[in-house]
Parts: C-alpha cells; sequence; structure tokens
C-alpha cells in the first residue's frame, strides 16, 4: 500500500526570527547604511577640522605676507614676539626643496618600479617572482629613520659621492650638475626618496598588470608577436591609467616625507637650480625648527603646514583628473 511521506519537521518559530527575510533582519540594512555613510563623513569632518584649524592658527602670518607673497618670498628671518608677527616669512626655499626631491624621486623611481613589476610578472619563474615580490614589498616596512641613517652614513659616502664627484667632472659645465658637490643636499635626498617610494609604486603596477586581459595578450602571441611587444603594446598601454595613479600616489609619498629629508638635504634655507645644492623641504624645516621655535615662528611654521596641504591636495586632484580623462579615453576603469 502507497503510504504517505511524513512531512518535514517545522523550525520552532523562535528560531526563524531574526533571519535575513524578517523584519528584523531587513532593519539592518538601513542602520548599515548609516553606519558606513557616518563613517564617510567623518573622515570629511576630520579632514575640514584640521584645515580649518591650521589655516586659523597660520592666518596672522598670511594677512602680514600675503597669502601668495608667502608662497613664493624667499626670505626667512624669524621674530621673537609672542604678540605678533615682526619677523618675513617667505616659504618657497622649502616649496622649492619639495618639489624638487619629490620629482627626482619619482623621476628614478617610476621606470624602476615599472621594470621590476614586469620582470616579476612576466620574466621572473614562479619560484623566484614570489621571493622578490615579499622582498621589494618588505622594504614598504622600514621605518624612514633607518633610510635616513643608512643613507647618510653608509650610502651617501660609500655609493653617492664618489658617483656625484663624477658627474660633476663630466656635467659641471651644466647647471642641474654645477659644483662643488657637498654631499647632502637635493639629490641625495632626492634618491633615498625613490628607495622609500618604490615599494608601494611596484606593487601598484604589478597588481595593475596581472589583472590585463589574458586573452589580448595570447591574441598577440598568436599574430607573432613577441614577449617585448606584449609588453609595450599591449600589456603597459592598457593599464596606463593604473600606472599613473600609483606615480601620483608615489608623489603624495614623497611630498610629504620628513625624517629621512631632513637628515640628507642640508638644513640650509637657501635655493638653487643645482642638484648637488643643499635646501629645506617644507616638512624637514617643519620637523627641525618647530620644537625650539618662538611662538611667532610657530604660527609661521603652521603656514607652511598649510602650504603643504594645499600642494598635496593639488597633487592629488591632478592625479584623479588624469586618472579619470585616461579612463575614458582608452576605456579603463579608473583607479
Amino acid at each position: 500500500m502507497p503510504t504517505e511521506a511524513p512531512e518535514a519537521p517545522q523550525a520552532p518559530e523562535e528560531h526563524r526570527r531574526g533571519t535575513l527575510t524578517s523584519g528584523r533582519g531587513r532593519l539592518a540594512d538601513p542602520i548599515f547604511k548609516w553606519v558606513v555613510a557616518g563613517c564617510g563623513t567623518l573622515v570629511l569632518l576630520i579632514l575640514a577640522l584640521m584645515v580649518i584649524r591650521t589655516t586659523t592658527e597660520a592666518w596672522p602670518v598670511f594677512a602680514k605676507e600675503g597669502f601668495f607673497g608667502f608662497l613664493v618670498g624667499d626670505q626667512w628671518t624669524s621674530g621673537g614676539s609672542r604678540t605678533e608677527i615682526s619677523g618675513t616669512y617667505g616659504a618657497w626655499p622649502f616649496i622649492y626643496g619639495t618639489l624638487v626631491t619629490a620629482a627626482i624621486a619619482i623621476v628614478l623611481a617610476l621606470p624602476l618600479a615599472i621594470m621590476v613589476a614586469v620582470y616579476l610578472t612576466h620574466v621572473a619563474p614562479n619560484r623566484l617572482a614570489k621571493p622578490l615580490s615579499y622582498t621589494v614589498e618588505l622594504l614598504a616596512a622600514v621605518p624612514s629613520v633607518i633610510f635616513g641613517l643608512w643613507g647618510l652614513h653608509w650610502f651617501l659616502p660609500n655609493v653617492m659621492r664618489p658617483f656625484f664627484e663624477w658627474l660633476e667632472a663630466v656635467l659641471g659645465w651644466f647647471f642641474l650638475f654645477e659644483g662643488p658637490v657637498l654631499g647632502v643636499g637635493y639629490l641625495p635626498a632626492g634618491i633615498v626618496l625613490a628607495i622609500m617610494i618604490l615599494p608601494i609604486m611596484t606593487a601598484i603596477v604589478r597588481e595593475v598588470i596581472v589583472v590585463q586581459s589574458l586573452d589580448q595578450q595570447m591574441a598577440a602571441y598568436a599574430l607573432g608577436s613577441t614577449r617585448w611587444e606584449v609588453i609595450t603594446k599591449v600589456v603597459l598601454p592598457a593599464g596606463f591609467s593604473g600606472i599613473v595613479a600609483a606615480a601620483m600616489l608615489g608623489l603624495g609619498r614623497a611630498l610629504g616625507e620628513t625624517i629621512a629629508v631632513l637628515m640628507l638635504i642640508g638644513g640650509s634655507q637657501s635655493w638653487g637650480a643645482s642638484l648637488f645644492g643643499t635646501g629645506s623641504s617644507m616638512a624637514s624645516h617643519i620637523a627641525a625648527t618647530f620644537g625650539e621655535a618662538a611662538p611667532e615662528t610657530r604660527t609661521a611654521l603652521m603656514a607652511i603646514g598649510v602650504a603643504l596641504f594645499l600642494v598635496t591636495m593639488v597633487i592629488n586632484i591632478l592625479a584623479r583628473v588624469i586618472v579619470w580623462r585616461l579612463g575614458q579615453t582608452k576605456g579603463d576603469a579608473a583607479v
């Protein structure tokens, strides 16, 4: 005789409460929405408070020198007043040192990052690619003070200074390499900065290359392209917007670096075209003088902080615009 299958046991009512289909579960969606929206708003609020507070503190210097007068002035004479601005403050030598050292770092680090990333993704065998990737990324965990000490006490006297002296002997007629070679200066600070920003730039470029379409690469190989042609005509052009984003991220790190630059740039308040000359960056000058500065000078140093924030913000905005435009023209998604 046919028998009816027993009905499946029903879960108790209390066990079904709070599931994704219940009213309590659906309540989690708006709660999550407001939590993440609050976190995003908090970031903007913190940024706004930082800008407002530093600008308010620096306003007496801007009022005396003028905002653009402060940015382009090249005289820095500290005063000792507690109630007024009696000195002369111009931030251009420090802005110039920041831009020059960051430019040197990008010019040296970007080609090296691209070559290392290409080697790790398309040339090196797997047993070698992974250890090398870990080694490159390990550089990002080294504190900047260690880079500064290593650069000042070993890399500069044993490697960089002999090379600089040879470079000055060969190209000393060119204004960028005009002597004398003093040891510390813009060029050694920029070279050490390039080593510091190399890991993060290499990691980003490597990820950009890895996600490129394998079908396009195989199609290029099927048409008879060499490995060099596939890399230079297929892989790198397709990931160009991501490479630009990596360069801008490395540039942002170089602009704000403090301790290593402080040890290697020379600490002077002068500026000049020669890369062998000494100077200061905005961040290094603040770190070097803030502790013992008079109240008036601290106000001027806050103004340098505002200028540094402005330069960094302009660089980031330009980076986003460049990446977005490249994504529009090439069909890539902006990184």
